[in-house]
């Protein structure tokens, strides 16, 4: 006799967590270092901040205003706080001193460009805050290179530590320093990582093997060996802490297979240590990000696990 069986609709799994939530606690854990931004740069920091998350919910309620012809759409894909973290990550990733209209015309970019005209949150290919970096990096290097401002004046510490400089460790992982307006401070970068992982929204596969990838690679062909000064100064510089906990860890872009994320975590290690030590450039992490997330669907494509019952190879065992 056949049994009844009770089918429902996916999705089978279900979680209490919701987008809204994950972004909030995103947005939680950038506050310090979004504080110690203002606070080592100035008003002017806060005010590239807000220009920027304006421009990026502006562009996204327009959008979904015109899509939807201002039906209730057009504000849930504003609610649900993703473009308040793209404003948010946006300005971190940019000098205190560029222009406020530029700081605008990254949100827009990010957000129509590479968010909404691929289908919204979910459906984009690249972070959307780096791919407006490297955007604005392209279309105005000048601009987007001035670290000069009214605390802090010449190279930044990467860019010293490439020319053969010394530089102080503790400034830098304190955030004494020219950079950019969230990267500077290591401690405060970490403990904003430290509450994503408490509350589980990331774990440390991607940033673990990112960082401790970048390590091996800079120690073997940096030319310094494994000097802990040298590392640490490479480590506390730049946006690597920033993008290895904030931007490569992003649900979207990133793989979702557990061995994927390593993966993918060693490639950005590699491909930061190659645009470091052997680029023109003091920095590559943005462009590493950007090319690793063109790879997350061939990552994934050699990455997925083996359905139940089945052999690698697609042949199903026999009993």
């Amino acid at each position: 006799m056949s049994e009844l069986f009770r089918v429902s609709s996916n999705p089978h799994i279900r979680s209490r967590v919701t987008t809204n939530g994950l972004m909030l606690a995103v947005i939680v854990a950038l506050m310090p270092a979004a504080g110690f931004g203002i606070y080592n740069f100035g008003p002017r920091a806060l005010a590239v901040i807000l220009v920027t998350i304006a421009s990026t919910v502006l562009t996204e309620f327009l959008f979904g205003f015109c899509k939807w012809k201002g039906t209730v759409l057009a504000h849930l894909t504003v609610a649900d706080l993703s473009a308040v973290v793209t404003g948010l990550l946006l300005a971190l990733n940019l000098p205190v001193s560029i222009p406020l209209w530029m700081a605008a015309l990254g949100g827009v970019f990010a957000i129509l460009a590479v968010k909404m005209l691929f289908g919204g949150l979910g459906q984009n290919f690249m972070n959307p805050a780096l791919a407006a970096r490297c955007f604005l990096l392209i279309s105005f290097p000048t601009a987007m290179t001035a670290f000069d401002c009214d605390a802090y004046t010449g190279a930044t510490p990467l860019a010293a530590l490439k020319a053969g400089e010394q530089v102080n460790v503790l400034d830098m992982v304190i955030g004494r320093t020219a950079g950019t307006i969230g990267e500077t401070s290591v401690i405060a970068i970490l403990a904003g990582a430290c509450i994503l992982i408490l509350l589980g929204v990331i774990d440390l596969r991607i940033p673990g093997s990112y960082i401790v990838t970048f390590v091996l690679f800079a120690g073997i062909f940096g030319g310094h060996g494994f000097n802990p000064s040298w590392l640490s100064a490479q480590l506390s510089g730049g946006g690597l802490m920033l993008g290895a906990f904030f931007m490569a860890t992003d649900y979207v872009t990133r793989p979702i297979t557990a061995k994927g994320q390593y993966v993918f975590g060693v490639f950005l290690g590699l491909m930061t240590g190659i645009f470091r030590i052997f680029g023109p450039g003091a920095e590559g992490v943005s462009y590493a990000i950007i090319l690793g997330n063109l790879l997350v669907p061939l990552i994934e494509k050699y990455t997925r696990p083996v359905a139940f019952g089945y052999r690698k190879g697609g042949k199903r065992r026999e009993k």
